[in-house]
């Protein structure tokens, strides 16, 4: 769960000096100041995951500055990878200077000196930050040097995937079981290691699980992205990744459904929520089935049903007027279980 934290808890008086506190006992020591310590406000989350954490701040503008005494004074040993959004911020660090950045990542080293600042836009910037032992990422710290306070781009490839990743964890890590967010964790790192080595030009340096779980989350991405195309095959997947179907197949070995069957389960639930939304009543079921990729209405509603226990119609009922019998009950239930129990393994022939 979230370990959370406002400076709204601390007497208007102490707010600056609390956050202060906070920041250098979960994340590093700096120093600091703002023209808004006098009413200074900012939140603090941070989650757990095994081997790397991730923590979210959100404050007013500020300045600061870490030296050589500070690092003696705290040095977790880390990379820390941040996604920015809200007001921009800056950092400068081993003769790099990022610029503002604001829906992009950037990176910094615990261990060297630093200076940083926020945009002069106003309003709360804020940052998802990935603590990553040094010692954890795979990659030769001279390279890493060459990425420090540069900016990441966040809105193609493999920075794309990461920063979505931090923001579901952000959204629905709180949720998971502990040994569900090492597992999280773990993927974390691995999508790190692969967006810098991306970034420095040295993918294949990578170990091959990194590679995999990297690649893992590209398809993924790719099939969220592409569900309204009927074409959205296993083979079509496999042709854009490069990949050979046994070399695709290999990938989701490990997962508890076939690709086919992940393409088909995310289908299911942008109809399932499109079907119970009110400002779509007025469009067809064989409508919706057809906007997320289904070409047969007959074969639509039967693996709806199969799935969630009502026909398309009459989930859309019970969904928009609430209708109390035992079969909403069940739909209910089955949503729930369909991940893992109503969409059987595709048998694979060789």
């Amino acid at each position: 769960m979230w370990h959370s934290a406002s400076a709204a808890d601390a007497a208007a008086a102490d707010r600056f000096e609390w956050f202060a506190d906070i920041v250098a006992s979960s994340l590093i020591p700096v120093w600091m100041r703002s023209d808004h310590a006098a009413d200074f406000e900012a939140d603090v989350s941070v989650l757990d995951l095994g081997a790397v954490q991730v923590s979210r701040f959100s404050h007013v503008p500020l300045d600061s500055k870490r030296t050589a005494a500070h690092i003696r004074q705290g040095d977790p040993e880390q990379y820390q990878l941040a996604l920015v959004t809200g007001n921009p911020m800056w950092i400068s660090q081993q003769g790099n200077d990022s610029g503002l950045i604001a829906g992009d990542l950037v990176l910094w080293d615990s261990s060297r000196p630093q200076v940083a600042g926020c945009g002069d836009e106003g309003g709360r910037s804020n940052s998802v930050i990935l603590h990553l032992p040094r010692t954890a990422l795979p990659l030769p710290p001279k390279q890493m040097d060459r990425l420090l306070a540069t900016r990441i781009p966040a809105q193609t490839g493999l920075g794309a995937i990461l920063a979505g990743y931090l923001t579901t964890l952000t959204t629905h890590g709180p949720d998971c079981r502990s040994e569900d967010l090492v597992r999280m964790g773990r993927i974390a790192l691995d999508l790190t290691a692969a967006c810098l080595a991306d970034r420095l030009g040295t993918p294949g340096d990578l170990p091959a699980e990194t590679r995999a779980q990297a690649m893992r989350e590209r398809i993924d991405a790719f099939i969220d992205d592409n569900l309204t195309d009927p074409g959205l095959t296993p083979s079509a997947i496999a042709a854009h990744h490069g990949l050979s179907l046994r070399t695709l197949y290999e990938l989701f070995r490990d997962r508890d459904e076939s690709v086919a069957a992940t393409v088909r389960r995310r289908r299911l639930e942008r109809c399932r929520t499109d079907l119970a939304r009110p400002e779509l009543r007025g469009h067809p079921v064989q409508a919706i089935a057809a906007r997320w990729g289904f070409t047969s209405a007959s074969g639509f509603s039967r693996t709806f049903r199969e799935v969630y226990g009502l026909t398309p119609t009459e989930y859309r009922d019970h969904a928009l007027h609430g209708l109390p019998d035992d079969r909403s009950c069940l739909a209910a239930r089955n949503a729930e279980e369909s991940r893992t129990l109503r969409i059987p393994r595709q048998v694979k022939r060789s």
